[in-house]
């Protein structure tokens, strides 16, 4: 069983496809793997290969029984489904959500749901109504969020890989911190229906896994059999052509902008992954790529900006959760009062701090102020990357500032944990779709043991195909192969 564990996404299903490996033998060991979560990656696991809450396993026969972690932001019918917060504890949809429909539908089965920030809001895991979720690499140190826990199980060898969801980098972060590759597609690419909403102009579905063909495959695979909108969701539009399978080999012909806003020398960028990535910025170089300095003037203030817009669109998605309809209920006498019980109990700090910012930057005497303020300068930030892309195929930048900081350390610090996504909210804002790989290890800042360090790869809108492709010709050449205690042994 152990060696099936060592198998990419893409390998065992290779390995099903030619009679060497049974899917119930597949998802058997995965299951077994993901019973000796001591991350706390998972908040629901699968019982076993019989347990025909999971999906059905059938597809087309050539990736019936490849476990998926799920993270628990999407509906999934008849399992509990709480976008870790206590508001939602209990609460089992009556439905699924249309990208975990399209992947049971190809023949993968529902291993888990995994662990994540309360509402997706938080880049650490910390913010879960269910505790943190542990590193990996160290269990002292966070993985990341919004998505920790899908990282977390797919660097912790307990699931083959995952999906979460991207706002401002929550799938892009937790994957550089955890070592392993994440993906944001282009907004719109992907159906948002069934995905439990925190800023419905931002969310986006998207894989996180081992390597980036396996993001290819899987992120194929969530566009479902015929790529294009969903009548779901309005906002969906797919992927013309759908995705293929990366296979260049260098990198000669493409041009890579590097942000001098957003690059090594930025405010805040740890010596350790600003030298990772001077390192890679290299070696695109080497496989033929050109490299020069551009500018995304307004990009210093994505994260202003963002932590406008995210709040104000939460305090609307989240006014449904009142105890009437679904979930946690604080009787009470007065119907205001129950209201305002069981908001106080079901929601955690952040989420109320959240909340409360966006509805006084919705306020009628501010919302010009702020909400507007934060509008224009997104739409700047959108014309920025438009002109970087007439000169270059793709940005390049750290995903994350710094490597996986120690469990509590910007707990009492909000403004030093919103910046964990200095790197990643810009493109959040653009809407384009962006790629984390692992490039390498540094020690933090503060001394310790070496932490992956995530590079991050940014596209003109849906540019998936060209983007997958470089990123592929790119962490070959890196040759990434370390793997954290847990699970090299």
């Amino acid at each position: 069983m152990s060696d099936v564990l060592e198998l990419t996404a893409a390998e065992a299903l290779e390995r099903i496809r030619g009679r060497d490996l049974s899917a119930e033998e597949c998802f058997e060991a995965w299951a077994a793997a993901a019973a000796g979560d001591e991350l706390n990656a998972y908040l629901w696991r699968a019982g076993g290969a019989s347990d025909d809450s999971t999906g059905d396993g059938d597809g087309d026969g050539d990736r019936a029984g490849v476990p998926l972690a799920v993270k628990d932001i999407f509906c999934t019918e008849g399992i509990e489904t709480t976008a870790g917060s206590r508001i939602l504890e209990g609460y089992r949809p009556p439905f699924t959500a249309t990208a975990v429909q399209n992947l049971t539908e190809a023949g993968l089965r529902v291993l888990g749901k995994t662990n994540m920030d309360e509402f997706a809001m938080g880049s650490s895991n910390e913010n879960s109504g269910y505790g943190p979720v542990l590193n990996p690499w160290d269990r002292e140190r966070v993985p990341g969020g919004s998505s920790g826990g899908s990282a977390a199980a797919v660097a912790g060898g307990l699931a083959p890989w995952a999906i979460g969801t991207d706002t401002g980098g929550s799938i892009r972060q937790p994957a550089a911190l955890c070592g392993i590759v994440g993906l944001k597609p282009t907004y719109g690419a992907i159906s948002r229906y069934g995905m439990i909403a925190f800023a419905s102009s931002l969310d986006q579905c998207g894989p996180l896994t081992r390597d980036v063909t396996d993001a290819a495959l899987l992120l194929r695979m969530l566009l479902g059999p015929t790529p294009g909108p969903d009548p779901c969701d309005s906002t969906s539009v797919g992927i013309e052509g759908g995705v293929e399978l990366p296979s260049r080999e260098d990198l000669g012909g493409l041009r890579f902008g590097v942000p001098r806003e957003l690059s090594s020398e930025a405010e805040g960028i740890e010596p350790g992954v600003s030298e990772v990535f001077e390192r890679t910025v290299k070696l695109i170089e080497e496989l033929g790529g050109a490299v020069e300095e551009t500018e995304l003037p307004h990009a210093e203030h994505g994260i202003s900006a963002y932590y406008v817009i995210a709040p104000a669109e939460a305090s609307a998605n989240l006014a449904r959760f009142d105890g009437v309809r679904y979930g946690l209920r604080e009787d009470d006498e007065n119907l205001t009062a129950m209201y305002e019980r069981t908001r106080s109990a079901g929601f955690g700090a952040e989420v109320k701090r959240r909340i409360m910012l966006g509805t006084y930057a919705l306020s009628a005497g501010y919302y010009e102020a702020y909400y507007g303020q934060a509008q224009r300068v997104r739409t700047k930030i959108v014309e920025d990357f438009g002109r970087a892309f007439e000169r270059f195929d793709f940005v390049v930048t750290p995903t994350s500032p710094t490597v996986a900081f120690k469990l509590g350390e910007r707990v009492d610090d909000p403004l030093a944990m919103y910046l964990s996504d200095y790197c990643t909210v810009p493109m959040s804002l653009a809407g384009i779709p962006a790629i984390s790989i692992p490039a390498g290890l540094a020690q933090p800042a503060s001394g310790g043991p070496e932490l992956p360090v995530g590079f991050q790869i940014a596209g003109p809108a849906f540019t998936e195909n060209a983007m997958l492709d470089a990123a592929y010709a790119l962490e070959r050449a890196i040759g990434f192969d370390a793997a954290p205690p847990t699970v090299a042994g």
